[in-house]
């Protein structure tokens, strides 16, 4: 079961990575726009994005998880019975 779970999950955990190093810069660019509209401005830290890309990282990672050992334990016979 862990080589079909590192099968299933490399791929999507991959994209997981490039969505988040995409989605980094420009949620940069678009909250420093935002934070110039107020007097008490905040900086942005690189705290809040490795948090936010972890946290993305740890929910696909149980869902992958969760819905591979699901499909593994199942009877193919019950699924199939169906098809």
């Amino acid at each position: 079961m862990p080589g079909l779970l590192s099968l299933v999950s490399k791929n999507i955990l991959i994209l997981v990575v490039t969505a988040n190093l995409f989605a980094w810069p420009v949620a940069y660019v678009v909250m420093n726009n935002w934070l110039q509209g107020f007097a008490f401005r905040v900086d942005i830290s690189l705290n809040v994005f490795i948090i936010s890309g972890l946290s993305a990282f740890f929910i696909a990672a149980v869902t992958i998880s969760f819905q591979t050992i699901k499909a593994a334990t199942k009877n193919p016979v019950e699924t199939l019975r169906y098809e």
